[in-house]
């Protein structure tokens, strides 16, 4: 008598195809979960550690616009510290007549007060090792031309320099040191000052500032637009 045959049915039934496509799913959506923790985790410390160098930065430019405000707060002349920058601007009338970048005599007493106090902050063993430059800068009103007013701010910059450079200014500590660091710059007409309405104010834009920056605002402002940016 023949045996009858036994055929295996090797087919999956729908029911157990679609219980390990589930599976399958299950595990994959497992690892990519796993795996956007860590990144996020790393992300995290990542900016964290960015944050920490933005403030240990903004920690060491507070601390020299507080050391500036204090020093100059009782200036018998109108030297105003910018809260923000630590910019120090005073108005062009202190050091020259109108449309003229010889310094005055009151001028050159004034710089003989001022430049050693500053550089005396800005140089002190407690920041100069964070100072990337120092900029005196020359501003004009908008009356003349662009190029005129350009060659007057350069000027008057420069000006500054010849005579904290020049053989008859008082020797201060940090004078040759600061060679290092310092120069000077024109923005003609282009940064105008205005009023508290907000409107243009001719005599305040007519001055010269004396700017510091760190050696690590560059890559603070790249950090600070990475962070915005995410």
């Amino acid at each position: 008598m023949r045996r009858k045959r036994t055929e295996t049915n090797y087919w999956m039934s729908y029911a157990d195809l679609m219980s390990a496509m589930l599976m399958v799913f299950a595990l994959l959506l497992t690892i990519v979960i796993l795996d956007y923790r860590e990144d996020m985790s790393e992300y995290q410390k990542n900016m964290e550690e960015k944050q920490k160098q933005i403030d240990a930065v903004t920690n060491v430019k507070n601390d020299i616009i507080a050391a500036l405000t204090e020093e100059f707060k009782d200036s018998n002349v109108k030297i105003e510290v910018d809260s923000q920058t630590g910019a120090i601007r005073f108005p062009g009338n202190i050091l020259y007549d109108y449309d003229s970048f010889e310094l005055s005599k009151s001028g050159k007493k004034f710089l003989k007060e001022f430049v050693p106090k500053y550089f005396g902050i800005i140089l002190q063993e407690r920041f100069k090792s964070e100072i990337s430059s120092i900029i005196v800068e020359g501003h004009t009103d908008k009356a003349g031309t662009y190029i005129n007013n350009l060659a007057l701010s350069q000027n008057r910059a420069f000006s500054v320099l010849e005579e904290i450079y020049a053989e008859g200014f008082p020797k201060f500590p940090e004078q040759e040191l600061s060679k290092v660091y310092v120069t000077s710059n024109g923005r003609s007409f282009t940064v105008p000052l205005s009023n508290n309405d907000g409107t243009y104010n001719a005599e305040k834009s007519r001055r010269v500032e004396f700017l510091f920056r760190l050696k690590e605002d560059e890559r603070i402002e790249e950090i600070q637009k990475l962070v915005n940016d995410n």
